[in-house]
C-alpha cells in the first residue's frame, strides 16, 4: 500500500513538473508571437495587463546581466529541491509544493539557457509589483504550499 501511494505521488509530481513547464513555455511563446516587445495590452482593465518583457535579472530587474550567477544558483536550487523531493516521498503536500518549485525554477532556467533572458508577461496594474510569468507563479504556489505543509505539520506535533 505504501509503495503504491508513493508511486501515485511520483506520477503526480511528474505531471505537475512537466505540466507547469509546458504551460509556462507555451504562454511565453504565445506572448512573444502575439504581444510586441515592451507593449502593454489590458487584459482585465485596472487589474491585469499582458506585456512582453525581456528580463535578464530577477524580480524588479535586480542583478541584471548576471546570467552566469543565475545559471549556478538555479542548478544548485534544482539539486536541493530534487533532493528534498526525494527525502519527502510519501508526504503529499511537501511533494506537491516542491514539484511546483522545481517546475518554476526549471521553466525560467530554460529561458535563460535558450534566450539569455526570461520572458515575463503578467503585469498587475493596481500595485507596483514585478512583471511575472507562469514559472514565477508556479514558484509562488510552491512556496505557499510549503508554508501550509510546515504549519500543518507543526499543528500535528503541537
Amino acid at each position: 500500500m505504501v509503495k503504491q501511494r508513493r508511486r501515485i505521488l511520483f506520477i503526480v509530481d511528474i505531471l505537475i513538473i512537466v505540466g507547469m513547464i509546458v504551460i509556462d513555455q507555451f504562454v511565453k511563446l504565445w506572448t512573444t508571437l502575439h504581444v510586441g516587445l515592451n507593449e502593454v495590452h489590458q487584459f482585465i482593465p485596472g487589474i491585469l495587463s499582458l506585456t512582453n518583457l525581456r528580463n535578464d535579472g530577477a524580480a524588479w530587474s535586480i542583478l541584471q546581466g548576471k546570467t552566469t550567477f543565475f545559471y549556478l544558483i538555479t542548478i544548485v536550487a534544482l539539486g536541493v529541491l530534487i533532493y528534498f523531493l526525494y527525502q519527502t516521498r510519501g508526504h503529499w503536500l511537501y511533494q506537491i509544493s516542491l514539484s511546483f518549485m522545481i517546475a518554476g525554477a526549471f521553466g525560467n532556467f530554460v529561458d535563460r539557457v535558450r534566450l539569455k533572458y526570461v520572458v515575463d508577461m503578467f503585469q498587475i496594474d493596481f500595485i507596483n509589483f514585478p512583471i511575472f510569468n507562469v514559472a514565477d507563479l508556479s514558484l509562488t504556489i510552491g512556496v505557499i504550499l510549503l508554508f501550509v505543509a510546515i504549519i500543518k505539520e507543526d499543528q500535528l506535533e503541537g
